[in-house]
């Protein structure tokens, strides 16, 4: 990868792969999920309301840590059911926010 390859990649953000492994190990440390059951998860698999272990207390921690180590913001605004109710939609949302951050 030249410099100039390595700046446009940077100004874009981390790709879809990076940010896919990094919020799969942000469910794994918040929650305690198996990374077994973890790197299961497709687009459709059902979060919030779907796992025990992610309730509305645990939604907060979630969210802390995916602004923490994916270096983005989420306005309270930002959160909504949709965007929980699936690990796709979860990711969209992320992905979203690294494009505009």
């Amino acid at each position: 990868m030249t410099a100039k390859t390595a700046q446009t990649a940077s100004a874009v953000g981390p790709s879809r792969e990076a940010i896919d492994g990094e919020l799969r190990q942000i469910l794994i440390d918040v929650l305690a999920l198996p990374p077994s059951q973890v790197a299961e998860f497709d687009a459709d698999t059902g979060l919030f309301g779907y796992l025990p272990e992610l309730d509305s207390m645990a939604v907060a921690g979630l969210l802390t840590e995916m602004e923490d180590r994916l270096d983005i913001v989420i306005d309270d605004d930002d959160v909504d059911g949709e965007m929980l109710e699936t690990y796709g939609g979860l990711l969209a949302f992320v992905e979203a926010k690294t494009v505009t951050a």
